[in-house]
Parts: structure tokens; sequence; C-alpha cells
């Protein structure tokens, strides 16, 4: 009861009396109970306060002002365990120890509760003690801790996925694509029809700036029009699209196409020039539209034209062609043409050649002291000095810079002061072929590109002569470094790297009695590198030789079976009694100098293939093959005219592994497997030398 009237005493809203004040009421009734009100009150203070690990704060701010509050509250505490001790009187008495348990989780309940009242009358505000302040701190920091670690996680995976899209994107992407590129550079297109012995122009070269290069050649048409100029035949130049096998343009001539050259640049002209050259018109045109720049007449173009430097001041390389003379008594005339205006400078030089044979040139040589010379003959090599050729042709423009050097080395082969002639071979063989000893000088032989054509006029020379001797002729003193004698050569060699010396060497064949037989003479020595025979394919298509990865060239020529699976196969023909012949069957092979032994089989037909030419892809390292076929016709109408175009990589994944009979080379490597050859081809990449 005196708890109860001094609870009634008490102003609304207080707990229990402040520290230090005494109630007299209350203190009597409290003595009997006072061990067990310490034990509550001191429970906290002896480990479970702020400082121990259930506490909501430190135990070091109970002396100040929290400290007071939390006292008031310890009292308030008490007056409640006195009055449950009155009002439970008469019930059965619990436990000590579960009395204390109810003692202690009554006191954190109360305490609790306090401290939300105490904030909320407070507006939320921290209160003396800092409650209040740590809640909102601590809110404030959690959620500053949680941005932060929302960025860090951001920052971590957006490089994360980027980086894992980019691999799925060159995993997956980029090869479909090079796929698709190499599927579009397998195709077929029937173009005019067969005609002549001699083979039509084909030239590559991109003009459409696509990275891959085009196809430039001349065909022949034939039309029910009897009232054309050509009876029933339409020619004309036309190009073709590497990619797709499209005609870009078509341009309609008066006569047939005999060369076509591409990669003569105007300063004012963004695409490169091609020069249309027929029997009797030379002929600039916009490479990329077809559009004709200027033509100019002349009589019996007997060559290509050959690019030289600038004669007139003008920024672009002039030209020189040869051509028969009006006047029969004499056999050659060389003219001189403007590269930008196509205006003759000057009059046809005339040259009384003798000798017989092929005309042999003209060729444009740079010497080692800057001098230019122009090579050529008929059945043997000559050169005269540009200057003299200028001077002859009575120019009216001045000597320029490239016409004012002079080699007297050169100067002292003359045979005597008054011939203006120096004789780079004059023997009793007859000269066949005088080729420059450069890479690529076979696949690119028509290119006007100045940069190509400066390496080929500064080179020494392959020189055949004899139809079965095959020299080296170097161009510092005309001599012939070594000679190599074979059977009658019937190829223009094929400059290539078969070994590892750094030196060109080169490839030949010859057939007779039906065998062909393929041969690579060390450009060092003369030595035989290689060999192998085949089955004779009925056609003279030149060898192309192509730069690859690995520093070497790979070689690519038409036959037929190699020799000895031929021979059994023919046994087993006859044995079986076949009357009627089979149809030869024509196959391109690739070798490769890591594999002497081992031929890759790329493809194979029927048709009669007359000239081809390689362009290249520069940034899928991969090459073109481009073939203009013959094929026959069921009735008595000339063949067709077929162009096929053929990516190397794509022909080498599906590619047929043929063993020769054993390594021609000394020392040769044990026997390759199937596995280790397909997957050297198939990482190998092509490149322009």
């Amino acid at each position: 009861m005196a708890a109860a009237l001094s609870r009634a005493l008490k102003l609304p809203g207080k707990k229990g009396s402040e520290l230090g004040e005494y109630d007299p009421l209350t203190q009597a009734d409290s003595e009997d109970e006072s061990e067990e009100d310490d034990l509550v009150l001191n429970y906290p203070r002896n480990g479970l306060g702020r400082d121990s690990c259930l506490g909501a704060g430190s135990s070091k701010l109970r002396g100040g002002r929290s400290g007071r509050l939390v006292g008031a509250a310890d009292e308030a505490q008490e007056d409640d365990e006195e009055e449950e001790d009155e009002w439970t009187e008469g019930l059965p008495r619990k436990s000590r120890q579960d009395r204390d348990d109810m003692k202690g989780v009554q006191y954190w309940s109360h305490r609790d509760s306090g401290r939300e009242r105490m904030g909320e009358d407070r507006g939320g505000a921290a209160t003396s003690g800092g409650a209040g302040m740590r809640v909102h701190s601590s809110d404030a920091e959690e959620k500053r801790m949680r941005v932060k670690n929302a960025v860090r996680t951001a920052f971590f995976l957006v490089p994360l996925v980027c980086a894992a899209m980019l691999v799925l994107l060159c995993a997956f992407l980029i090869p479909c694509q090079k796929g698709e590129l190499e599927k579009k550079l397998q195709w077929e297109r029937t173009l005019g029809v067969a005609g002549g012995v001699t083979p039509p122009a084909l030239e590559v070269w991109d003009v459409d700036g696509d990275s891959v290069e085009d196809v430039f050649l001349g065909v022949t048409a034939r039309t029910n029009d009897t009232h054309t100029t050509q009876g029933n035949k339409i020619y004309s130049a036309v190009a073709v699209s590497a990619v797709s096998g499209q005609v870009l343009w078509k341009k309609v001539m008066r006569e047939s196409v005999t060369y076509i050259q591409c990669g003569l640049q105007y300063s004012t002209q963004p695409s490169s020039v091609c020069l249309l050259i027929c029997k009797s018109v030379l002929m600039a045109v916009n490479g990329t539209t077809g559009k004709t720049l200027w033509s100019v007449l002349l009589k019996n173009i007997e060559s290509q034209a050959v690019l030289l430097p600038d004669l007139q001041g003008d920024s672009v390389p002039d030209l020189l062609v040869a051509t028969l003379p009006a006047d029969e008594t004499l056999d050659l005339s060389l003219t001189l043409i403007s590269g930008l205006t196509g205006a003759k400078l000057g009059h046809p030089v005339p040259f009384n050649l003798t000798g017989q044979g092929k005309l042999i040139g003209p060729l444009l040589h740079e010497t080692q002291q800057g001098a230019f010379y122009i090579l050529f003959g008929l059945g043997n090599v000559q050169a005269i000095s540009l200057r003299d050729i200028y001077n002859r042709a009575a120019a009216p423009m001045s000597i320029t810079q490239p016409l004012r050097k002079k080699d007297l080395g050169w100067e002292a082969l003359r045979k005597s002061n008054s011939s203006s002639f120096i004789h780079i071979y004059r023997g009793s063989e007859r000269v066949d072929v005088l080729l420059p000893l450069v890479a690529d000088v076979g696949n690119n032989r028509n290119s006007l590109d100045s940069v190509s054509n400066l390496n080929s006029t500064r080179s020494d020379w392959a020189l055949v002569y004899g139809a079965s001797k095959l020299s080296v002729l170097r161009q510092k003193d005309l001599r012939k470094e070594w000679t190599f004698s074979s059977a009658p050569i019937h190829s223009q060699p094929v400059p290539g790297y078969f070994n590892d010396d750094g030196i060109l060497d080169l490839f030949v064949h010859h057939s007779a009695n039906g065998v062909m037989k393929a041969q690579i003479v060390d450009g060092a020595t003369g030595h035989l590198l290689w060999a192998a025979e085949f089955v004779c394919p009925r056609l003279d298509l030149e060898t192309s030789a192509i730069s690859t990865s690995t520093g070497q060239s790979a070689f690519l020529f038409w036959a037929s079976e190699p020799i000895p699976a031929k021979r059994n196969v023919t046994k087993r023909t006859v044995a079986a009694g076949v009357s009627a012949p089979e149809p030869l069957i024509r196959k391109l092979f690739l070798l490769h100098p890591a594999y002497p032994t081992v031929l890759l089989e790329l493809t194979s037909t029927t048709d009669t293939a007359v000239t081809s030419a390689v362009g290249y892809r520069e940034h899928q390292k991969d090459a073109t093959y481009i073939t203009l076929s013959s094929r026959p016709t069921p009735d008595s109408e000339p063949g067709a005219r077929i162009v096929k175009s053929m990516s190397l990589k794509a022909a080498i994944a599906k590619g047929q592994v043929v063993r020769l009979g054993g390594d021609n080379r000394t020392g040769g490597a044990v026997k390759p497997g199937v596995f280790e050859v397909n997957t050297f081809f198939r990482r190998l990449s092509f490149k322009r030398q």
C-alpha cells in the first residue's frame, strides 16, 4: 500500500523519484527486499551494460546526464517490482532463479521502452546521451556503405561484362563474317566465248576500295548482227567484283584487248587508272567507272606498256610501248607516251634488230648509279639508255632529272663509241625469256604501281636460252652467276623462296611424251632442290608463287595425277577393257617447302585453263586464285569462257593430301602424318611480298 500511495503522489510522466530524493513511505517497505533489488540493479552493471555484447551503448556515459536518467529508470523499476510483490503475496511463490530471470527481462524491456519514449518526446533529435544521433548516424553510414559497395560492384562487373561481350563477338561473330566472305569469294561466271590461240587479257587490282583485288579481263562475245565491223564478234573489257562476281562496268572496244594494266595514279584522280591495250589503240580509263580518260592510236602494238619515271615534270609517270614501224625494213620502234594526257613525246624511235624468236621486253632497268636503261631484243638482249631514246625521239620538253645521270660502268660495255647499244646477252643460242628476279613478279607482271616496279627495275634477271639452259644474270656486271641445264624448258621461270637462304629460287617445268616434270632450282647455286613427275595436263599455264606467313613461298601449279599413281590407274583401266578414253582431269596443286613430299590438291576440273592471276586480301591474310578457262560445248560452237574465283584458305580447308614418292631434298624428314599436314596448311596465311 505504501508503494501505491507513493506512486499516486508523483507527477504524471515520471517513472520514479530523482536520484538522491528520500521517500519515507517506500523506504520502509523496500528494506525487506533490498538485497534482491540490489541484485537486480547491479546485474547489468556487472557485465550486461552498454559495454557488453548485449548493451545498446557505451557504459562510459553512465556517469553523465544519461547516467542519471538511467538511474531514475532503475528506481522506477524498483517501485514496479515492489508493487508486484504486494499483489502476488497470496499467489504461489516462484523459485528464486525464475524470479531473477523475470526481473532481468523486465529491466531491459522497461529500459528500452523508456529510451524509445525519450526519443519520441524530443522529436527524434539527439539526446544528451547521443542515442538518437547514433541511430540516425548508423542509418546514414549504412546507406553510404551500401552505395559504396554498389559502386564498387558496378566498377567490377561493367568491365567484366564488356570483356565477356568482346570475347563472344570475336569468337562467334567475326569468324562467321570471315566464313561468309570466303563463301562469297567462291564464284563462277560465264563471260563470252573462247577463241584464238593468244591468252586473253587478265589483271587483278582493287578499284572499289574493299581491300579485295578485283578482276579485269578481255571478253569476246558473239552476236547475230552481221553488220558490225568485226562480223559477228563483239570485243569488250570487263571489270568484275572479286567478292561477288558481279560486273562493275563493261566497255566495248573495236578490237580484241591484248593487255590490261592497272595502278597508274593521277593527283586529280582518286581511283587508279587502267590501260586497255589493243593492237592499234592504247586507252586509259577510270578503274572504278570505266570512263575513258584519253586514248592514242598506234600501229601494231607488240608489248605491254613500260612504266617510266616522270620525264615531263607533271608528277605523273610516263609510258613506253614497242610497235612495228610503218617502214617494213625496220624491225621495231619504241614510242614514248605521256602518262597524263596520252600524247606522244616526239616520234617513234626505230631500231634495226637482227635475230629470230619472240620479242624480249622492253624492260626498264635502273643501275646502281641511278641511270635508266631500256632492255629489249629479238632472240638476244641489248640495252639502250633512256636518255638516248628521249633525244632521238626529239621530244619537245627539256631533259629532266631522271635523264641526267649516267652509269660509267654500263657505258664502258658498249662495243664501240659509235654504237648506242649495250649487249646484255648475245650468243649462238636464242634467248627465250629474260625475267626480273623479283618475288611475285609473275603474279603482278602487268602492274603499273610505282613501288612494285621500283623493285623490278633494280634486280638481277633469270635468263632462259638455248631452250634448255637457265641462268641468273647479275645486273652489276652482266655476268652469269650459274647455269642449270635440263630438258627443254616450256615455261617462264617463277621466282619464289623454297629454302631458307633468303635468295629467290626458280620453279620451271617441261612436258614431253605425255609427262610433265616440275623442278625447283636453287637460286644461289643452280642445284636442283625438288622435282616431281606428273601426267601432262595438256595446257601451258604458268605457275604462281605466293608469299606465306612462314617466310617461304607456296607454289601453285596445274597437273594431272602424279606418275606412280597414274600408271597404276592406267594399267587397271586397260585390264578392265575400257575402250573410250576418259576425260583428262586437271588438278591444281599447292606445294610448300615445309612438306616437300606432300602436295595439297585444291581443286580439279575438266576445263582447259588458259591463264590465271593471284589477288591478295590484306586484312584477312588470304589470297584469291583467278582462272580463265575454256569449257567445251556439246555442239560445234566455240567453248564458253569461264571465270572462276577461289579463296585459297577456303580451298585449303577442303583440300586433299597427295603424297609423292619421297623427299627429293638431301636429308629428308620422316614421313609426316595427315593430321600434322592438315594442321599446318590450315594455319597458313598469305601476304604480299
